[in-house]
């Protein structure tokens, strides 16, 4: 690559719209000391032609889905899948892992129910899991999606599931895909519960099982948001781990 910004960063970060950034992904890069660029297509940055150079590359979530006719969502499966070429790992947050659902060959659809909240997820005490989630089986993670990878790539393996969504994780090589949202921060809840869209208020009494309400999600942030950066902390190691 010949520009001097990306020739001395580590990471480049793809955020699809202007309320998901990077959160608690931007913090940890910061406290390892690493370099990294955030490039945002909403708001009319411009991918690059290619990751070479870069260690890592982290996809982001959006309310996009990942099946919509966006030039942006077609550059970033092609990065996607230079980077497998090159050896680069790879971190999807929810619409950056239907992204790599796609960009590898499997297939994302509309969910029955939708995830909204603090909700559980399982994983499945693979080894592959117990590296990336740890040994404790469940866990649980801020979830705000209606999509989900319903077919995996092939040679992926599954190592994540929660009652409404089959397919909360997985893992092709020396990438990770999540449906949830494990760079959550409270600043972030916060900005997309100020505008949550005029669905919400709908798929809260019709989906009680899987839609928290706004204060359901207050408390869980209370509760459950230190677990979250706990186990942020560790998939993202597990990621760093694996940079050449």
């Amino acid at each position: 690559m010949n520009d001097p910004l990306f020739d001395r960063t580590d990471v480049l970060v793809l955020q699809h719209l202007n309320e998901d950034g990077p959160g608690y992904l931007g913090q940890w890069l910061d406290e390892q000391g690493l370099r990294w660029q955030v490039l945002c297509a909403e708001a009319g940055e411009v991918y690059p032609a290619s990751v070479k150079g870069f260690q890592g590359l982290a996809v982001l979530g959006g309310a996009w889905s990942a099946n919509d006719d966006r030039p942006t969502l077609r550059q970033a499966e092609a990065l996607i899948r230079e980077a497998d070429a090159l050896g680069i790992p790879v971190l999807g947050h929810c619409l950056g892992g239907q992204l790599m659902a796609r960009a590898f060959g499997g297939r994302v659809q509309t969910l029955e129910q939708p995830e909204i909240g603090w909700l559980p997820i399982r994983h499945n005490s693979s080894d592959a899991a117990r590296v990336w989630l740890g040994e404790q089986t469940d866990a649980t993670v801020y979830q705000w999606h209606h999509d989900s990878f319903v077919e995996l790539p092939p040679g992926a393996e599954l190592i994540a599931s929660s009652p409404a969504c089959a397919h909360q994780a997985f893992v092709l090589r020396q990438h990770l895909a999540m449906q949830f949202h494990i760079e959550i921060t409270p600043q972030k809840i916060g900005d997309w519960m100020a505008h949550p869209g005029d669905t919400y208020p709908a798929l809260v009494q019709r989906h009680l099982d899987s839609v928290q309400g706004p204060q359901a999600i207050a408390d869980g942030t209370t509760r459950y948001q230190s677990g979250s950066e706990a186990l942020a902390w560790r998939i993202y190691e597990t990621w760093r781990s694996r940079w050449r």
